[in-house]
């Protein structure tokens, strides 16, 4: 399936996804106000961060070894058991944590400890999520595209209906519940959807746990892990500054402006993550990987900056339909933000090859370094600029970044050869 297939098939299951978060959006704006959007917003980071140290930080590995051994029965089935046990371990041990740290977790994320039996029922779903996410990445790497977004479109339709429900009956206390267990019940959906599947059976993954695969998944992991860590806690550290030297509220507005961002930015990150993975993963040749770059930039950035136009001329009327005008002091966040997403999208299909071909080293080097420089951008901007220093520091940052993937990747799509690196 090609790019603009997958980009046409993305459209359709992002479209459902943004419909589903601008709903959820305007309920919260309507029920819990900018302060408590920052608050669930904080919440959200957590999630995303603590899902993925329960996943072992393998689904781009998961679909990267799927897509190469997909002829092979033997190879997969080894490969599925050894994910299975991995998935299963590591969201047990991060499901101990959240229940024996329910209290502290509440009250340091979220200062009170009122919500602690969030991250108790959080601790008894995420292997659930863990699971749901295996079978995903399974999906991909076995490029059933339709499956995999037909399954996307269910869990937004879901997420839309159960989320918009519990934060009218429970305000903040449901919008935090629907987070931690929306995904769970998709699982359930999954395997109803995978009950005949031809390859993707129950006695695959009883098989016993494999160390060269495990191995092989390793170097993703500790990717993904970084990854998938230091970006939530970097939106994490940015949104508690500015809670703490501009206001709460303020920490509201900057989230409902980066929610707006993340939410057109999705058919992008999509279809790279369906499409360029996989695709990039199986091309052994320079020649076949800048023909394969030259072909994404043509198509992503075009459409990334009409969205950029779209979002930015109409961004007084997002501000009326999505929130209420309690959140217009966001209105000039929007320009340095959306320009900062050009040079973002720019350096994600670079990130996606050093990910594609396990370039671990320099993928968590950059990763590391461009994060901690968005917080202390962050930190010196606000000082002088107010609330918009963050949008600077936001596309200063990306500029930089971009520049930095460009000349480490240089060499895999320059040379004759490649080599996978190795994680250290």
């Amino acid at each position: 399936m090609t790019l603009v297939k997958t980009s046409l098939l993305t459209l359709i299951s992002t479209a459902m996804k943004m419909l589903a978060g601008l709903v959820i959006s305007k309920a919260l704006a309507l029920y819990v106000g900018p302060a408590g959007f920052a608050i669930v917003g904080q919440f959200q980071s957590f999630v995303q961060l603590l899902t993925t140290a329960a996943k072992g930080g393998i689904d781009n590995g998961i679909a990267k070894y799927t897509s190469q051994y997909r002829a092979d029965e033997a190879r997969l089935s080894q490969l599925f058991s050894t994910t299975a046990r991995i998935t299963v371990a590591s969201s047990l041990a991060a499901g101990v944590v959240l229940v024996a740290g329910s209290g502290a977790l509440s009250e340091y994320l979220l200062k009170s400890t009122e919500y602690r039996y969030v991250f108790v029922t959080f601790g008894c779903t995420v292997v659930l999520f863990a699971l749901n996410s295996m079978l995903l990445s399974i999906l991909n790497g076995l490029h059933e595209i339709r499956l995999y977004i037909a399954i996307n479109i269910f869990q937004s339709l879901l997420t839309l209906v159960l989320t918009g429900i519990l934060i009218v009956l429970f305000g903040i206390d449901g919008a935090l519940l629907a987070l931690v267990t929306n995904q769970s019940l998709v699982f359930v959906v999954v395997l109803w959807a995978l009950r005949h599947h031809a390859i993707v059976r129950l006695q695959r993954f009883r098989g016993a746990f494999h160390r060269t695969d495990a191995l092989q998944l390793s170097r993703y992991a500790l990717m993904t892990v970084v990854s998938a860590t230091v970006a939530p806690l970097t939106v994490m550290l940015v949104r508690e500054h500015i809670g703490q030297t501009l206001g709460l509220p303020e920490a509201g507005y900057w989230q409902a402006a980066w929610y707006v961002s993340s939410v057109y930015l999705t058919v992008v990150t999509t279809s790279l993550a369906v499409y360029y993975l996989p695709k990039l993963s199986g091309l052994d040749s320079a020649a076949a990987i800048r023909a394969e770059l030259r072909h994404g930039y043509a198509i992503v950035m075009p459409v990334a900056v009409l969205a950029a136009l779209v979002v930015f001329v109409g961004k007084d009327l997002i501000i009326r339909l999505i929130f209420t005008p309690e959140f217009t002091p966001m209105r000039p966040l929007f320009k340095w933000l959306l320009i900062g997403d050009m040079f973002k999208i720019a350096s994600w299909l670079l990130s996606y090859l050093m990910l594609a071909k396990a370039m671990s080293r320099a993928y968590i080097v950059t990763e590391v370094v461009f994060s901690a420089s968005f917080v202390l951008l962050t930190m010196g901007f606000t000082r002088v600029f107010g609330l918009e220093g963050v949008m600077y520091a936001h596309a200063l940052n990306y500029a930089a970044y971009f520049a930095a993937v460009a000349l480490v990747t240089r060499p895999v799509w320059r040379s004759a050869s490649l080599v996978e690196t190795s994680p250290c």
